[in-house]
């Protein structure tokens, strides 16, 4: 049945995505709701001014559409697991949101402030902690390759607040060139949905896997108008959404170590910007001609389309290590 429902999900998802942007990218356009760009960005991302942003609605509103049709007419539970999921999904977007919106509305690239920001991911990781904490489950770093447990109590709570903003600023970074976070992501949210299908003990382990099957399905909707060159971009509303997810499912499946494998990709866009900064910092030279790193291959000389497939392959393989690591050990 799994597997039935998971098919279900994708092929309703999909549907559903394609309708919403046909709608929303002429919509978008006429509000202007433009994508601005960095006075840093190459000459040849030019052209994409006036593109559209806010995409990441085409994957968001299916997304919840489903879930939430899914459980009205009984084919899922609804529990715990996939409240703290969605809730996530939902605030992590609203604030994407709220940020693409000033940027808009300001006509700069100046949204939300990094404070306001901060103080917004604190208040949903202090309700993934409460909720997280109410349903039974253990405030333990658990790595499951090598058996270890350990309790911290409500430190686990700062935990969660740290997988929560690095995943969402990871995937936000890497959303750079047409189709890369958007493509990325599909192939971590199959990946989760895998292994946390393979996690029996938690409540709602099916729900979670689920909603993994019914992202993907909106994000191939979503890489029809968002492959180069994009139709519309999924903005902080779509980045921040996917990320934090991606987070939230690792901690419910105790895959926070694994989640680093998984999103390997992201791992590295985000880390070349901070080795970029400090060395920097002190150095006032550069590691390298422009971060994040997929910068560096346009400076090389590598067209958009090619960056996405060599990053795609690096993520499809990193994941299939990543079931191997989750399910089979």
């Amino acid at each position: 049945m799994i597997l039935t429902k998971s098919v279900l999900v994708m092929m309703i998802s999909l549907i559903f995505s394609i309708s919403i942007a046909v709608f929303l990218i002429p919509f978008l356009k006429k509000l202007k709701a433009q994508q601005r760009l960095s006075e840093y960005l190459m000459e040849k991302h030019k052209d994409k001014k006036g593109t559209p942003t806010m995409g990441g609605l085409i994957f968001i509103i299916p997304t919840i559409l489903v879930m939430m049709l899914m459980i009205i007419f009984g084919k899922i539970e609804f529990n715990t697991s996939i409240l703290i999921v969605i809730l996530t999904f939902i605030l992590y977007a609203l604030i994407g949101f709220i940020d693409d919106y000033l940027i808009i509305k300001r006509n700069n690239n100046k949204g939300l402030s990094e404070k306001s920001k901060f103080l917004m991911q604190v208040f949903v990781a202090t309700i993934f902690f409460y909720l997280f904490m109410v349903s039974g489950n253990e405030p333990l770093l658990w790595i499951h390759t090598i058996g270890l447990k350990l309790d911290i109590g409500f430190l686990y709570g700062l935990v969660i607040l740290l997988v929560l903003v690095a995943s969402s600023n990871a995937v936000n970074i890497t959303d750079g060139l047409d189709g890369l976070a958007g493509s990325l992501s599909l192939i971590a949210f199959l990946t989760l949905g895998i292994i946390t299908y393979n996690t029996g003990w938690l409540e709602g382990y099916e729900e979670v896997s689920l909603f993994c099957f019914s992202l993907v399905g909106s994000l191939i909707g979503f890489l029809l108008f968002n492959l180069n060159p994009a139709k519309i971009f999924m903005g902080d509303t779509g980045s921040l959404a996917l990320g934090a997810t991606m987070g939230a499912i690792a901690i419910l499946t105790r895959h926070e170590i694994l989640l680093i494998l998984i999103g390997i990709v992201f791992v590295i866009e985000t880390l070349t910007c901070i080795i970029q900064r400090v060395y920097y910092h002190f150095t006032h030279k550069r590691i390298f001609l422009m971060t994040p790193i997929h910068h560096s291959f346009e400076k090389k000389g590598y067209n958009e389309r090619e960056i996405v497939k060599i990053f795609c392959l690096v993520g499809i393989l990193a994941s299939m290590l990543a079931i191997l690591f989750g399910v089979v050990l």
